[in-house]
């Protein structure tokens, strides 16, 4: 039995030997197109990102650049344009940290406020405290949560955000969230993603959760 056990062993060993160089083959080639990407991203610069889609993680995301940032001891600014009707986990606990500048300017979705007037006022004050965070050299991660909704009621000037965006810091990073992201911002963007719904809970009648939406 001994014997058959090596004999069917010996036979396979070509074969998973196969693999393995086959294995190791792909991963050389890939390696060195991965190397070669990075060896082509030679510029050190702040960027803009844009979250935009009708998929749930815009400002998850964006948070997220938040809490990485504050691991390497990076002054930050957040300001939401929306959400401020109601208070928030990432509210709750950014504050917490003497490096995040936090403004909650917003007073809730347009069609909870139903006063155009009002939501024009609290974007335009928004605005003003994002155009000073873009303006100063010691943030280095600017986060516009959910302007993009302000743009799209035209709250706020597009070209103004443009303009702010592109003449910020050199070594800044800036992220701007929400549904329905204007081509021209699109345009300026080093890195944009669209959120895609795929499958929601609220779909299926479940509220909004703690520590999952708010």
């Amino acid at each position: 039995m001994s014997d058959k056990s090596f004999s069917e062993s010996d036979k396979t060993k070509p074969e998973a030997q196969q693999r393995e160089a086959r294995y190791l083959a792909r991963m050389k080639r890939k390696k060195e197109v991965i190397d070669q990407s990075i060896a082509r991203a030679d510029q050190d610069r702040g960027v803009c990102l844009v979250h935009t889609g009708n998929g749930k993680g815009k400002s998850s995301s964006a948070f997220g650049m938040v809490a990485r940032a504050l691991g390497h001891d990076m002054q930050v600014g957040v300001v939401q344009f929306i959400k401020g009707a109601f208070s928030t986990g990432e509210e709750a606990f950014f504050r917490r940290f003497p490096e995040v500048q936090y403004y909650v300017m917003g007073e809730g979705f347009t069609w909870e406020t139903q006063d155009k007037e009002r939501d024009i006022a609290a974007a335009t004050k928004a605005w003003k405290q994002s155009e000073e965070l873009l303006n100063d050299d010691d943030i280095a991660l600017v986060v516009l949560d959910e302007l993009n909704i302000a743009l799209k009621y035209q709250y706020v000037d597009l070209q103004a955000v443009i303009k702010a965006v592109e003449s910020r810091p050199v070594n800044q990073h800036v992220v701007i969230t929400g549904r329905g992201a204007p081509q021209a911002l699109i345009d300026i963007a080093d890195t944009v993603t669209e959120m895609q719904v795929v499958k929601h809970a609220y779909q299926a009648g479940i509220k909004a959760q703690k520590g999952v939406e708010l």
